[in-house]
């Protein structure tokens, strides 16, 4: 999972908004803009697509208000390739050339992080007079240089990466959260999230973080950016005492309820404020829903699979986009970046062939039934795509793979050597890192 400027998917929008605070005369005039990033939420867990438990209010009624974006592709179907693709995830290194389907999980695993060459929203916009804030999950590097301090980002209230690992003794999960530099607890203790009772408080203290800065920053008169990337729905799901056993859906429904409640309290505050017409928020998913999770994961709709896979289940993410004033209430539109044919998808084949698979999503939206290849459709497509394709691969230049797994073997690549943090070698106890170590 990564950033800002960060995603793909999102960076029409931010080219969008960036061009919008370049047009306007002062600081004070900019539009407010708040990202909100959930972890592996599927497509289909929200009530305005269909989810029948209905439990999703604030966020029915916040698509109601703006606009929905059926066709929003994250740019990978995992949580740190995602959150860097500012770029493709390949580019900018959040790839692994050592180990499959690498994400950005564990400290002592990973060594790198997102590239300095890499321009980071956060950054773009201070130098429009915006104040910036995480709240959340950051998970694009672990060490001091890639922290979101370093980043642009001038608050930071989170943790550096996913919530279920490393553990300590009792298995339980042993991730730090920092208030900007300096770490004030642990999911298992401060944050009381236990696997039995799935109980946590940390999504409420999300909420209150995001409040607190939209409270100031307005107080002060000075634009900002939040970016709110709370990990309830991430296995294993959590959520505080008010809402647990109160979903149909089970642990994970409780999570979604908890999410869905601050959202609308975040809108909320920013109504209150005053500040609705003059804030842009974009709500979506880095992936789809974890199908591995079972009946404590999301819904990803009608789509085949989900997180880990390139099918829709794993890259088509719920998305809606709100800014009272400026975008026209109960809107919508079908934004597919990449996608040269409409309706139409393609996948690298599973079953010992030199074909892709290749959907017409426009009728067989759950990817049942591909094209077959002795079809003039199938031929047809393949003219269109295979071109597009082979363009890219010429083109591609991929960066320094930042998510391989630590190793003596490959250490000459990372820019420290992974000896000094991981497997390798246990972080002295004057290290810094010394916390992520499972004690």
């Amino acid at each position: 999972m990564t950033e800002h400027s960060v995603f793909t998917t999102l960076r029409l929008f931010c080219v969008i908004i960036c061009f919008y605070v370049s047009k306007t005369g002062s600081a004070a005039s900019s539009p407010n803009i708040i990202i909100m990033l959930m972890d592996d939420m599927g497509w289909g867990d929200l009530g305005v697509w269909g989810q029948p438990s209905k439990e999703t209010p604030h966020l029915d009624a916040m698509a109601a208000q703006g606009m929905l974006l059926p066709n929003f592709y994250t740019a990978n179907p995992l949580c740190s390739p995602c959150k860097s693709a500012s770029v493709l995830p390949v580019r900018n290194g959040f790839y692994t050339t050592n180990a499959h389907a690498r994400n950005a999980y564990t400290p002592q695993e990973i060594v790198g992080g997102i590239s300095k060459d890499e321009i980071l929203l956060p950054e773009m916009l201070k130098k429009k007079g915006y104040v910036s804030k995480i709240v959340g999950k950051w998970h694009l590097g672990h060490r001091p240089q890639y922290l979101p301090l370093k980043r642009g980002f001038d608050e930071w209230f989170g943790s550096p990466n996913c919530h279920f690992g490393p553990y300590n003794d009792t298995k339980e999960p042993n991730i730090p959260v920092y208030n900007n530099s300096e770490m004030v607890g642990r999911y298992y203790e401060e944050f009381q999230i236990l696997r039995e009772t799935a109980e946590s408080n940390l999504t409420q203290i999300y909420l209150q973080e995001a409040l607190d800065f939209i409270l100031r920053q307005t107080r002060a008169q000075k634009p900002f950016f939040l970016y709110w990337a709370p990990d309830a729905t991430h296995a294993p799901v959590y959520a505080s005492k008010p809402f647990r056993g109160k979903s149909q859906r089970g642990r994970y429904g409780d999570a979604v309820m908890e999410l869905d409640y601050s959202v609308g309290r975040i809108l909320a505050s920013l109504k209150s404020l005053g500040i609705d017409n003059n804030t842009f928020v974009f709500f979506t998913s880095d992936n789809g829903a974890a199908l591995v999770s079972g009946t404590e994961g999301g819904s990803n709709g009608p789509f085949l699979c989900g997180k880990e896979t390139t099918f829709e289940g794993g890259m088509r993410e719920p998305a809606i986009a709100w800014w009272p004033g400026h975008i026209k209430e109960g809107s919508g539109i079908n934004f597919c970046p990449g996608q040269e044919v409409p309706g139409v998808t393609t996948h690298d084949q599973m079953n010992h062939t030199l074909q892709p698979l290749i959907f017409h999503l426009g009728r067989d939206p759950g990817e049942k039934y591909p094209i077959s290849v002795l079809t003039k459709e199938y031929q047809d497509v393949l003219k269109t795509f295979t071109p597009i394709v082979q363009q890219h691969q010429k083109d591609l230049i991929p960066g320094v793979p930042q998510l391989n797994m630590c190793d003596r073997a490959v250490m000459n690549w990372a820019p420290e050597g992974c000896e000094k943090l991981g497997k390798c070698l246990k972080p002295p106890e004057s290290s810094p890192w010394k916390c992520f170590w499972p004690h």
